[in-house]
């Protein structure tokens, strides 16, 4: 009896361990080809090259392809070590519907009004080795939207920082886009890259 529930025991062991091994294996995985997505309906996301990850969905009521690219930072802001500030290019049925840069903090009020008086701040963007200031639209405190010719020079570098004004002083956010597979870009939101000018 005592040999019978040894062996039970041991066989549940076992069984626990490989499950947990497989777990392992399975967000591993995860962590390496996907990323699970934090909106509801839309598909997890698969790897789009390089660092670049890319999202899909559907509208319930107009049927529109939605497609969602994003590119986390390599660093955090002081604010929150647990978020890290990321790009994202948002795209409806093959055209760039907008792209936005979303620090993971809380943003200072605007400091610029824009063409049509609408709020931005200005940032400081660096694309491999030109740098230049924009003011982009400020969102709600969360984040800004970028411009499109910023847009097209991230997709194309291998290089691309953003400082901006914080609560807690000036911050640079800094990213590694290389590696984003262009033709995807392109059949999804139909923009290529382009070098921004050193003029």
């Amino acid at each position: 009896m005592n040999e019978s529930l040894f062996a039970c025991r041991s066989n549940v062991k076992f069984f626990l361990a490989s499950l947990a091994l497989a777990c392992a294996a399975a967000v591993a995985t995860v962590a390496q080809n996907g990323s699970m997505s934090p909106y509801q309906d839309e598909k997890d996301g698969v790897n789009a090259g390089g660092k670049w990850m890319e999202f899909q969905s559907e509208d319930k009521m107009t049927g529109a392809k939605k497609v969602r690219f994003e590119l986390l930072a390599d660093n955090y802001f002081r604010e929150d070590p647990d978020y890290k500030p990321r790009v994202e290019l948002f795209c409806t049925n093959g055209k760039l519907a907008l792209s936005d840069f979303n620090p993971g903090v809380r943003l200072p009020p605007p400091n610029r009004p824009g063409f049509w008086g609408q709020p931005q701040l200005e940032v400081m963007v660096r694309i491999d080795d030109t740098h230049s200031y924009h003011g982009w639209n400020w969102e709600r405190d969360h984040f800004l939207s970028m411009d499109k010719g910023t847009t097209r020079g991230l997709i194309g570098s291998q290089v691309f920082k953003v400082e901006l004004p914080t609560r807690s002083g000036r911050q640079i956010a800094e990213f590694s886009p290389a590696g984003l597979n262009i033709d995807e870009v392109h059949h999804a939101c139909d923009i290529t890259p382009k070098k921004p000018s050193k003029d």
